[in-house]
């Protein structure tokens, strides 16, 4: 694509000035020049126009821990916080995929049945035929790709709604599913299986928790100093030092207070690690690259992506197999955890709980607007719910009922996000 015609993503403030030319102000980065009082009235600005951000989910976290906490203190302990970081791996990882797919504006109801089936097919391939643990592991993970590959051919070259391509798929895998596993119906996952390894390694040693944290914070302060230099360099407003110094330490306290957490019961557990190093390899491909901004301008308008030379069906496609290697992803975590693959993975509420971790962690059903972390954020909601109700006694008919109630409010926020963007020209 020519240097002219280039899509702007969510973090591109303004476009490279020309020679001679005047630089280009992003006026959300004036405040900065204000002090504390200009970040003041920023948030306000985007309270009133509905740029709400990740704030209602973080809200929504802070109010179910002191609520579950006041109720039962067993919530809070260092043991139930560890094992439900471990926990939302599986739905968090498939929530991902539901993400890309959600920036486009559209919807994937396949991703609990390609990952039952996925799992199904590793299971198969290792534990009944013998093949080597890693490459039936690939091949499942390529399997979900093709899947979604498949599905994302449907919907962008032959025009098909996705909602009735990926409903379709719904059906369609799971009996797929049903026939891979045969009449047994269910395969059992040796414990040291590098599936199940996956999900029950965890490092003992305070150290590893503490190393992950100062890693990820010096990695943070690091891309934002970067970040910041190459802004100075194309002469457009950047972050100042000290707005970086503050962001870090706010990182660094967050960090560290999970490793301390964790370390209070077994450690760090691996299948989280990986969970979080995916979400900031991904967060870069959206945030920091062509590919990623492409996807926003699918997602925010179609027409002026098709007119900017963007290869839509390429975009559709791709997204929709990142969905089904994530669902992939996500089914291997989830049989790691249960150490089987039967007739029943991938169903039940899993597909609600990641399109619900999805919505509720603040990507937007409308497309455009969204984060991998929400992911991870949607998902602790949904685990903190349902772990804090498990230990409470509460009904699985109850939980499903507040579950559909938090994705409702959550769809509420967003549409109402939506109008206020609208209404102050934003949108």
């Amino acid at each position: 694509m020519s240097r002219d015609r280039r899509v702007r993503g969510p973090d591109d403030a303004t476009q490279e000035p020309a020679p001679g030319a005047v630089p280009a102000v992003d006026s959300r980065l004036l405040v900065r020049e204000e002090g504390f009082k200009g970040y003041i009235g920023e948030f306000r600005r985007k309270v009133r126009s509905g740029e709400l951000g990740s704030l209602p989910v973080v809200l929504a976290v802070i109010i179910i821990w002191t609520v579950f906490g006041s109720l039962d203190s067993t919530f809070l302990s260092a043991q139930n916080l560890s094992d439900l970081s471990q926990q939302i791996v599986g739905t968090g990882m498939i929530a991902v995929g539901i993400v890309f797919v959600l920036l486009l504006g559209e919807i994937d109801l396949s991703v609990g049945s390609v990952s039952g089936l996925c799992a199904a097919i590793f299971a198969v391939l290792n534990v009944l035929n013998g093949m080597n643990e890693w490459l039936a592991l690939l091949i499942a993970l390529v399997g979900g790709a093709v899947v979604g590959l498949v599905q994302g051919f449907f919907f962008a070259k032959v025009g098909v709604p996705a909602f009735v391509v990926t409903l379709a798929g719904n059906l369609a895998w799971n009996g797929l599913m049903l026939q891979v596993l045969g009449s047994s119906g269910t395969v059992n996952i040796p414990a040291e299986s590098i599936v199940a390894k996956l999900y029950s390694t965890i490092y003992h040693s305070p150290a590893a928790a503490y190393v992950a944290a100062a890693v990820g914070v010096g990695l943070f302060l690091a891309a934002s100093l970067l970040d910041a230099r190459r802004r100075r360099t194309a002469r457009v407003p950047s972050r100042p030092v000290v707005e970086i110094a503050l962001r870090t330490a706010v990182l660094a306290a967050i960090a560290f207070v999970a490793a301390y957490i964790l370390n209070q019961y077994q450690g760090l557990p691996l299948a989280l690690l990986i969970f979080l190093i995916l979400l900031v390899l991904l967060d870069f491909v959206l945030r920091r690259t062509t590919y990623g901004r492409r996807i926003f301008a699918v997602g925010g308008n179609i027409e002026g992506a098709r007119r900017a030379g963007i290869s839509v069906p390429f975009v559709r496609m791709s997204v929709f197999s990142i969905s089904g290697t994530m669902a992939a992803v996500g089914g291997i975590f989830l049989a790691g955890q249960i150490q089987s693959a039967s007739q029943t993975s991938g169903g039940g509420n899993l597909l609600m709980n990641v399109i619900a971790a999805a919505v509720i962690g603040g990507t937007s059903l409308f497309g455009g607007r969204g984060s991998v972390w929400s992911a991870l954020l949607g998902a602790l909601v949904i685990g903190s719910i349902q772990s804090g109700m498990n230990i409470m006694g509460v009904s699985n008919a109850v939980q499903f009922m507040i579950t559909g109630s938090v994705l409702l409010a959550a769809v509420v926020v967003d549409s109402l996000s939506r109008r206020s963007q609208k209404a102050a020209g934003r949108a």
